[in-house]
C-alpha cells in the first residue's frame, strides 16, 4: 500500500510540473518541399523580371553598345573624361551628404521634442509626419518658391515695405535652395523609425539617470542615442540613397547650375538625344545607390544587436 501511495504522489506531481509548464506544443515534422510550391513561385518571379529586371537589363546592355555596335567599354571612357560628368558626380554627392547630414540633425531633434517633451498636439504631429511621407517632392518645393521665390510671399513683403525693386532672398535657386528643400522633404523619413524606437523605450532608465542627476543632454548621449542609433543609420541610409536619384527637387526648383546625376541623365537622354551616355550615368548612379545600399546592411548587421534590446517596461510617448 505504501509503494502504491508513493506511485501515485509521485504520478500527481509529475502531472503538476507538466502543468506548471503549459501545454506541450506539439512536435512539428519537417515536410521536404513540394515541387508545386516552385510553381507558385514562378509568376511573381517572372512578373519581377518583366517589370524590373529586363529593363534594368536594357540600360546595361545600352551603356555598352554604342550606336548598336558590338560591347565596348568606350562609353565609359567617353563620359568618364567629360568635366560635366565628373562635375554632376561631385554635385550629387555633396548635396546627398550635406541634405542628409541635415535631416539628420533635425530630424533627431524633433523627434526628442514630440517624443520626451510633453507638449499639446505632439501626438497629431507625429500622425502628421505618415501623411507627409505621401506628398511627392515637387510640392515641397513649389511651397518654398511660393514663401522664398524671387516672387514669393517674403520677398513680396520686402519690396511692400521697403519699396525696393526686387526682395533680398534670391537663394532657392541656387544648390542652398536644392539642399533647404531637400532637407525639408526628407526630414520625415529619419523622424518615422526614430519615433518607433523612441516608442519601445523604458522610462525606467530615464528616470533612473534623471533621479541620479544626469543633465538632459547627458540622458540624450548615454541612454537615448545608443539605443536608437540602429534607426538613425536606417533613416540616414535612406534618405542618402534617395537624394543620389532626387530629380524632382532639382528640377522645379530651378537651379540651372545645379546638375546632378539624374539631371544629366534627362539632358543627355531627352534634350541632347545621347542615350548612350546617359545609360552610362544612369548605370553609375544604379551602382552607387547599390554600394550604399551594401554599406547599409552592413552597418546595420554590425548595430542592429542593439536595437529592441529595451522593450519591456512602459512606453514613452513617441506620437508614433
Amino acid at each position: 500500500m505504501a509503494a502504491d501511495t508513493t506511485a501515485v504522489d509521485t504520478m500527481a506531481a509529475d502531472t503538476t510540473a507538466v502543468a506548471a509548464r503549459g501545454p506541450v506544443a506539439p512536435e512539428r515534422r519537417t515536410r521536404p518541399p513540394k515541387a508545386g510550391a516552385a510553381l507558385w513561385a514562378l509568376p511573381p518571379v517572372a512578373a519581377l523580371g518583366v517589370v524590373f529586371l529586363y529593363p534594368l537589363a536594357l540600360v546595361v546592355w545600352q551603356s555598352f553598345t554604342p550606336d548598336g555596335a558590338g560591347p565596348s567599354t568606350v562609353p565609359y571612357a567617353e563620359v568618364f573624361a567629360e568635366a560635366s560628368f565628373r562635375d554632376a558626380l561631385a554635385t550629387t554627392v555633396l548635396i546627398a551628404a550635406g541634405a542628409t547630414a541635415g535631416a539628420l540633425l533635425l530630424g533627431l531633434a524633433l523627434s526628442l521634442v514630440i517624443a520626451f517633451v510633453p507638449l499639446p498636439g505632439g501626438r497629431a504631429l507625429g500622425r502628421f509626419i505618415d501623411v507627409f511621407l505621401a506628398f511627392p517632392s515637387f510640392l515641397i518645393t513649389l511651397a518654398l518658391l511660393f514663401l522664398y521665390g524671387t516672387v514669393g510671399v517674403a520677398n513680396g513683403l520686402w519690396t511692400e515695405v521697403t519699396g525696393a525693386a526686387h526682395g533680398p532672398l534670391a537663394f532657392l535657386h541656387t544648390p542652398w535652395g536644392v539642399l533647404l528643400a531637400e532637407v525639408t522633404y526628407f526630414t520625415p523619413f529619419v523622424m518615422r523609425p526614430l519615433l518607433a524606437a523612441f516608442a519601445q523605450m523604458e522610462t525606467g532608465q530615464l528616470e533612473a539617470a534623471a533621479s541620479l542627476g544626469a543633465r538632459p543632454w547627458r540622458i540624450v548621449r548615454s541612454v537615448i542615442l545608443p539605443e536608437a542609433l540602429p534607426s538613425l543609420a536606417a533613416g540616414g541610409a535612406l534618405v542618402l540613397v534617395l537624394c543620389l536619384n532626387e530629380f524632382g527637387i532639382v528640377l522645379f526648383t530651378g537651379a540651372k547650375d545645379v546638375v546632378t546625376l539624374p539631371m544629366l541623365v534627362y539632358t543627355k537622354a531627352i534634350l541632347d538625344g545621347d542615350y548612350t551616355g546617359a545609360c552610362v550615368v544612369a548605370v553609375v548612379d544604379i551602382a552607387l545607390s547599390v554600394a550604399l545600399y551594401a554599406l547599409y546592411r552592413t552597418v546595420m548587421s554590425r548595430t542592429g544587436g542593439r536595437a529592441g534590446s529595451h522593450t519591456g517596461g512602459a512606453p514613452r510617448r513617441a506620437g508614433a
